[in-house]
């Protein structure tokens, strides 16, 4: 510091601080040699207080209002130098101005998915994140357990050890709640009250007052919720055998509007396989029916055959179908035939379930 600077600062006798950044909560007025005169002009604003500080020990605290200094105004520090005049020669002291406004939007959020155990879906891993406030409450803690004899102090200085203390007691007080993971959306204020009332007392072990603390969200992993959109779709859904036919209906109507689909023919095939599906889907995820004994027992499956008919494989045919091939010739006591069940084909007239059709088949037409 120049010859100027030290004239200059030796008539300054206005002690004041306007706050031009949102960041800064201890600001030490600068001064040379740190020698302060008396009947100064002290100014503390709004939002402001103004802590004097005297090797080290704090002297004098101002709260918002304008002060001259003097042995009426700073008692405490008048008695720690040990005036007993009128003294209107500099003494040296530290000026420190703290901010007492409330500095929001201050974020919190996990870096890591923290693990707990939920009633329903058992052990879950959880991701929470938001925001809080806070302003200085006893600004002689602050400078004392924090700020120091830091010429400034911004909130960075911090605002790390605040998150942290904001995410692990907070995690703490979301399991003690046992709030369950589905209800937790619902509970947000409930929830942030109790991580206040957990947090507050480290808050104040720092001369701070926790003001706000808000939880903007707690989400699940990805995988899990996309687990638990599949499930909530199968609730939304409801029947799913009406869903199923409802699916059909909708592929009908693009097979439909297919221009590529055959027009008509398209819409037609569209509209059996639809039928066709949703009937079938429909039966399965119908409840199931138990006969009960009152009712006749289902009936057998007819018996096929298979025939060789022109030296081609024909079938299968019921035993009224084979007679009616029989009545028209086109099967006789020769023709080959199988059945599931034989090892090989065989002869018609050996197979005892065809016997009878041939007894009714008049002989060959004697020759004139």
């Amino acid at each position: 510091m120049g010859i100027f600077d030290k004239l200059r600062n030796e008539f300054i006798d206005i002690i004041d601080w306007v706050d031009a950044s949102d960041e800064i909560i201890v600001w030490k007025f600068p001064r040379y040699q740190n020698e302060i005169k008396m009947n100064a002009q002290l100014t503390v604003r709004e939002s402001q207080l103004a802590v004097f500080m005297n090797e080290g020990v704090i002297a004098d605290i101002f709260k918002p209002g304008m002060y001259t200094l003097s042995t009426q105004n700073m008692p405490i520090l008048t008695t720690l130098k040990g005036w007993k005049y009128g003294f209107n020669s500099p003494y040296k002291a530290d000026i420190f101005f703290v901010s007492t406004r409330q500095f929001v939007n201050q974020k919190w959020g996990t870096r890591n998915p923290v693990m707990f155990r939920d009633a329903e879906f058992g052990p879950v891993r959880l991701r929470a994140f938001g925001s809080f406030a806070f302003r200085v409450q006893d600004a002689g803690k602050f400078i004392k357990e924090v700020a120091a004899t830091n010429p400034e102090f911004t909130v960075e200085g911090v605002n790390e050890q605040l998150r942290n203390v904001a995410i692990t007691r907070g995690m703490d007080a979301i399991a003690q709640a046992k709030i369950p993971v589905l209800d937790l959306a619902a509970n947000y204020d409930e929830v942030s009250a109790l991580i206040t009332q957990k947090i507050q007392p480290e808050f104040n072990e720092l001369g701070l007052e926790l003001t706000k603390f808000l939880i903007e969200n707690i989400s699940l992993p990805p995988e899990v919720e996309a687990a638990m959109d599949k499930r909530s779709s199968m609730g939304i859904v409801g029947n799913l055998g009406a869903y199923a036919q409802f699916q059909a209906a909708n592929a009908m109507e693009q097979a439909a509007n297919n221009p590529n689909g055959g027009g008509l023919a398209g819409a037609g095939l569209g509209a059996g396989m639809g039928m066709a599906i949703g009937g079938q889907l429909g039966n399965v995820f119908q409840p199931n029916t138990v006969q009960g004994n009152d009712g006749p027992p289902p009936l057998p499956a007819a018996v096929q055959f298979f025939a060789a008919i022109n030296g081609q494989q024909a079938g299968p045919y019921t035993i009224d179908q084979l007679s009616q091939l029989v009545a028209a010739g086109t099967i006789n006591q020769q023709s080959q035939v199988w059945k599931k069940g034989m090892a090989a084909w065989a002869v018609a007239n050996t197979v005892p379930e065809l016997a009878a059709l041939f007894n009714n088949v008049p002989p060959p037409l004697p020759s004139v």
